[in-house]
């Protein structure tokens, strides 16, 4: 059923551009993507940080050899995503679980993506365990301005909780000014109910900066995205940042999360103790949305999916189905990542 649900929208997506492309109009079309993508640590062991527990460095042997199989397939992986219309990987792809700038390089700087010319912005979080977002970007299609990092400023019981980041890059893709918010909130460490306060908190963090976005901007378009713990329809989304899942009610400062209707119909980006779950996706401001009017003379969403192919699930074993994860009972299982990406395209006609 998924699949085909997966095949109906690439058949939609491919029915419409073509009409269109028939009709004389010619489109851009940019790929916005987010990936976590599990624990990529190096082997160097960082005194400042518990790395040390960290899968990568929980290797009894060949963790070098590990690394860069796993550079590889992520560097594959990402080169792969949107390139059906898009014909090239996503302009711009926020990343998680990253322990810092150089992994980050040496993804770039993979057989699959040097070409691609990405740059990088990253900071190191406060995350305990050093794992931290960035924000990768094709430089031929995006131009950053501007860019900072928000702590969320949590506590429990009076005790700071040093989570990651949420990272906000202003800039210009093509012509037009976007601004993307990558998150990663906090786990659901100790059970949904005990820690979902401490999503909540990271949903207001959220609508702050973007109050903070629309004072300079007050149509701005915004994406915000990331491996946010919860589902679409949980209260960080559905109470605090007011996520609207209907096209047609969806205001003017509302923010529209077409994962919900994803998440409706049974759709996961990952899996965990036979629970499936949606924590993965992008959200957009209403200047993204197209309600109907089809104009696209400025970049609007035109679908938003999860990257799923068959190579990133498990083929056997209690992980069959599952996204086929790189780190398993200690060990290195060869697999990519613990989520599956997700992605949206954004079109504009050209002039």
């Amino acid at each position: 059923m998924k699949k085909n649900l997966s095949l109906l929208f690439i058949f939609l997506l491919t029915s419409t551009l073509v009409f269109s492309q028939k009709k004389g109009k010619k489109y851009n079309i940019r790929t916005i993507a987010f990936y976590n993508v599990e624990n990529l640590f190096d082997t160097i062991n960082d005194v400042t940080k518990n790395d040390e527990a960290s899968p990568m460095m929980e290797l009894k042997s060949n963790k070098s050899k590990v690394y860069w199989d796993k550079i590889d397939k992520l560097g594959s992986t990402i080169a792969q995503i949107g390139t059906e219309k898009a014909k090239t990987s996503p302009a711009i792809i926020g990343v998680s679980e990253v322990e810092n700038l150089s992994v980050l390089e040496d993804l770039v700087k993979s057989k699959h993506l040097a070409k691609k010319n990405y740059g990088i912005i990253h900071y190191d979080s406060p995350d305990k365990r050093g794992i931290d977002v960035a924000l990768l970007y094709q430089k031929r299609y995006f131009k950053p301005i501007h860019h900072e990092a928000f702590n969320p400023n949590i506590y429990r019981d009076g005790y700071k909780v040093y989570t990651r980041d949420q990272l906000l890059v202003s800039g210009y893709l093509d012509d037009e000014l976007i601004h993307v918010i990558v998150n990663h909130w906090p786990s659901r460490s100790g059970g949904e109910a005990k820690s979902r306060p401490l999503r909540e908190k990271a949903a207001y963090q959220n609508t702050k900066i973007i109050e903070q976005i629309r004072e300079k901007d007050p149509n701005a378009k915004i994406l915000t995205m990331g491996d946010f713990n919860d589902d679409p329809i949980n209260s960080s989304f559905k109470k605090v940042l007011k996520t609207k899942s209907r096209k047609k009610n969806v205001g003017e400062k509302d923010i529209y999360n077409p994962y919900e209707d994803l998440h409706r119909r049974g759709f996961n980006t990952l899996a965990y103790r036979d629970n499936l779950n949606l924590f993965d996706m992008i959200l957009i401001s209403s200047p993204l949305l197209d309600k109907g009017e089809k104009d696209f003379s400025s970049y609007k969403m035109f679908k938003a999916m999860i990257f799923n192919k068959r190579f990133l699930s498990g083929k056997k074993g209690k992980y069959k189905g599952y996204p086929f994860r790189s780190f398993a009972d200690g060990g290195y299982t060869g697999g990519y990542s613990d989520h599956y990406p997700v992605y949206m395209y954004l079109i504009k006609e050209k002039k």
